[in-house]
C-alpha cells in the first residue's frame, strides 16, 4: 500500500508540474524554434512506430506500372513539390519556414511503399503533412507512391518531362499539321464522354513516362516507319502500324482508328507531302510489353496557301504482341515558331 501511495503521489506531482509548465507558456511553440532534443526524439519514435504499426498489412500494387507513375507525377507536381522538393529543385519558399522539415523525397530510397501510402492518406498530426485521403481516392494515392518510389533515380530532365503539363500550354492551333477538315462530319469526333476522356488523359500521361528503364529502339523504329509512311502517302503501311484499339488525338479531338482512317489521315498525308521535317529530339522507354516514345520536330510546310513554321511535340504509346510493336496512342500538339532551327 505504501508503494502504491508513493506511486500515486509521484504521478500527481508530475501531472501538476506538467500543468504548471504548460500554463506558464514557457515552451516556445514557434516553427522557427526547434524542439528540445529529448522532445524531438520522443516524437520521432512515436511517429515511426505509429506509421509502421498501421502500415504493416498494406499491400502495394505494381509500382512499376508506367501509367501509375505518370499519373502520380502530375499529382506530385501539383501537391507535393513545394514541401518535398524534386530532382533539380533544391528549395522553396514554403519549405524554408517549415518545422519539422519535410523529407526530401528525391533522396528517400528507403521509404517503404506501405508507409508512404499510409502517410499520404492519413497525414501526420502537428506537422505540415495533410491527410490527402480526404480528397483523393486510394488509386490516386498509390500513383503518388509509385512516382515517389521512382523519383530517387530520376534526373532533373526526366522529372521535368514527366511533370510537364501540355494541356495548359497556349497557342495550340492544330494537334499535328494544321490542316482543314472541309465538310467532314465532326460530330462523332467531338463527343467523348467523361469516362473515355479520363482514359485518354491517362494514356497521354503514360506517354510521358520517360524513366531510366532503358531505351526502346524497336518501338522508335516503328514510330519512324509510321512517319515515313505518312510522308510518302502510304495509307496501308501507316494503318498497319496502328493497333485495332488505337486512339489518335489531334487538335484536342480524340478519334479511334476507323475515324482517323476516314478523316484526318488523308489530311495529314496531304500536309506532309511537301513539308520539310527536322527531328529535334526523340527519347523512349520500355516497361514489359509497353513502350513510350516522345519526339519533338521542326516542320516547315504550307497550310491554307501560306507558309508555316511549327514545333510539333508528339507522344506515342506502343504495345508489343506476337513479337511486333503497334501504336496504341498518339498525341500531337504544336505551336508556331518564329525561327525554327
Amino acid at each position: 500500500m505504501k508503494a502504491l501511495a508513493i506511486l500515486i503521489g509521484v504521478v500527481l506531482v508530475v501531472a501538476l508540474a506538467g500543468g504548471v509548465f504548460i500554463g506558464s507558456g514557457i515552451y516556445d511553440i514557434g516553427a522557427d524554434s526547434p524542439h528540445w532534443q529529448v522532445t524531438e526524439r520522443v516524437l520521432t519514435m512515436l511517429r515511426k512506430r505509429s506509421v509502421q504499426t498501421r502500415a504493416e498489412q498494406i499491400a502495394a500494387p505494381d509500382l512499376d506500372d508506367p501509367r501509375l507513375i505518370a499519373d502520380g507525377a502530375e499529382h506530385y507536381a501539383a501537391m507535393c513539390v513545394g514541401c518535398h522538393l524534386a530532382p533539380g529543385i533544391e528549395n522553396s519558399e514554403i519549405r524554408t519556414g517549415l518545422y519539422p522539415k519535410p523529407p526530401v523525397l528525391s533522396e528517400a530510397r528507403e521509404l517503404k511503399p506501405g508507409n508512404a501510402f499510409w502517410i499520404i492518406k492519413h497525414g501526420i498530426k502537428m506537422s505540415a503533412m495533410p491527410a490527402w485521403g480526404a480528397t483523393h481516392d486510394d488509386d490516386s494515392i498509390w500513383a503518388m507512391v509509385a512516382f515517389v518510389h521512382k523519383m530517387p533515380d530520376m534526373t532533373p530532365d526526366q522529372y521535368r518531362e514527366l511533370t510537364a503539363n501540355k494541356e495548359e500550354e497556349g497557342g495550340h492551333e492544330h494537334g499535328h499539321h494544321q490542316h482543314e477538315h472541309g465538310a467532314q462530319d465532326r460530330s462523332q469526333e467531338n463527343t467523348v464522354d467523361a469516362d473515355n476522356k479520363r482514359t485518354q488523359d491517362q494514356d497521354h500521361r503514360a506517354a510521358k513516362d520517360l524513366l531510366a528503364a532503358g531505351a526502346a529502339p524497336e518501338a522508335e523504329a516503328v514510330v519512324q516507319a509510321f512517319h515515313n509512311a505518312l510522308a510518302r502517302g502510304d495509307r496501308t503501311a501507316a494503318l498497319a502500324m496502328l493497333a485495332d484499339d488505337a486512339k489518335i488525338n489531334e487538335d484536342g479531338e480524340t478519334q479511334d482508328r476507323a475515324n482517323y482512317a476516314e478523316g484526318h489521315l488523308a489530311a495529314d498525308i496531304a500536309f506532309l507531302k511537301n513539308a520539310q521535317v527536322k527531328l529535334l529530339s526523340r527519347v523512349s522507354a520500355r516497361a514489359g510489353d509497353r513502350a513510350q516514345v516522345a519526339s519533338a520536330s521542326a516542320i516547315h510546310a504550307t497550310a491554307r496557301g501560306k507558309p508555316v513554321a511549327l514545333r510539333s511535340d508528339e507522344s506515342m504509346e506502343l504495345r508489343q504482341s506476337g513479337g511486333a510493336w503497334h501504336i496504341v496512342m498518339i498525341r500531337w500538339s504544336s505551336q508556331p515558331l518564329s525561327d525554327v532551327p
